[in-house]
């Protein structure tokens, strides 16, 4: 028990190290006016069966304060009113069109052909590309902070992390775990690197110069992807463009959803305490020896997740349930693992071989 304690105190000591020296990996996109020369932008933003957040979306939209701004919404067979919805604010805002997604072609996912199909609309009339995805809330003055920073850094592909809405149990107990496991896992700086293949990556908010997209064969590139984001990313870095992803969070927000090792580590630091202890009270010295990492490695372990729930502005609690959020995302990978070998991944109401 002593050597297990040792290395669980190593382990939480070695993650919260790893992700304290990430936490500023993503340089924070800077609020800036809009430019006096504005390029044209255009905002495609995929939708399927997205009734309940195409409005506000759309609302935020167009309460952007950059000048030069056109607006496509395409409707992926959505089997609601997202379409209506759609209509009604394009009946009150020019700039907003609605476009029906073309037939899906065999292999391809429907955000992808989704996203082809806005890019080729506006293919003509547009520097810049901006896809969207229809959960997220845009603060007026984003669009025109990323031009400014994409335009000003040279960079081909800006990419932004939104604020995480956290408002139902379930989102409070799982996603913040989620993104844990993601500061931990990943060496963030290294992946930004330009010398680096791979790439960090997000596809709800992706500005793309027109250009350095259609060299790369745009999303069409990457069609057969359930991880479209992440594999254009890689595209784009391997053949010479610059690609970033920045903190957004000050500008973008977003409520997204009303792994074994992570929850293995989480309920070790609730259980191995606790056997030490019981071991300490029956008189076992080793116990009582083993008790002091293994509690330290505890104590870590609670103040970093009620310091991340402090940081998600969810209440400090939530932080002294950690081992079931982590366990809650084995779950959820377990289950994605099924569908994988069965030879088939559901998506938005669709399954994909």
């Amino acid at each position: 028990m002593l050597l297990l304690s040792f290395i669980l105190l190593a382990a939480i000591v070695w993650l919260i190290a790893r992700a304290f020296r990430q936490r500023h990996a993503l340089a924070r996109l800077v609020v800036a006016p809009p430019p006096d020369d504005a390029p044209r932008v255009a905002v495609i933003v995929p939708a399927r069966n997205e009734s309940a957040n195409i409005g506000p979306c759309l609302n935020a939209l167009v309460a952007q304060d950059y000048p030069r701004l056109a607006i496509v919404v395409v409707d992926d067979e959505s089997r609601d009113d997202t379409a209506g919805i759609v209509r009604r604010i394009a009946g009150r805002d020019r700039r907003v069109v609605l476009m029906e997604s073309p037939r899906l072609p065999p292999g391809w996912t429907g955000k992808v052909n989704a996203c082809t199909a806005g890019a080729r609309a506006v293919a003509d009339a547009a520097q810049w590309l901006c896809f969207l995805d229809a959960d997220m809330r845009t603060q007026p003055a984003l669009i025109s902070s990323a031009v400014i920073a994409a335009a000003g850094e040279g960079i081909d592909l800006l990419m932004l992390a939104p604020r995480q809405e956290l408002k139902s149990f379930a989102e409070r107990l799982v996603l913040p775990c989620g993104l844990y496991l993601l500061s931990f896992s990943q060496n963030i700086y290294r992946m930004q690197s330009a010398d680096s293949d791979d790439a960090v990556a997000t596809g709800q908010f992706m500005l793309i110069r027109r250009d350095a997209y259609e060299d790369v064969g745009g999303h069409a590139a990457v069609s057969r992807s359930i991880t479209e984001d992440i594999d254009l990313a890689r595209l784009m870095k391997r053949r010479g463009h610059r690609v970033l992803m920045q903190d957004g969070t000050a500008l973008l927000s977003t409520r997204m959803y009303t792994a074994a090792i992570g929850a293995t580590l989480a309920w070790a630091a609730v259980l191995l305490p606790a056997f030490d202890l019981t071991g300490c009270i029956r008189g076992a010295g080793d116990a009582c020896l083993a008790a002091v990492p293994a509690f330290l490695g505890s104590a870590a372990a609670f103040g970093l997740h009620i310091a991340g729930a402090a940081y998600f502005r969810i209440p400090w609690a939530y932080g002294l349930l950690f081992p079931l959020g982590y366990t809650a995302g084995a779950l959820i990978a377990l289950d994605s693992l099924r569908w994988r070998m069965c030879g088939r991944v559901r998506w938005k109401g669709r399954v994909y071989k």
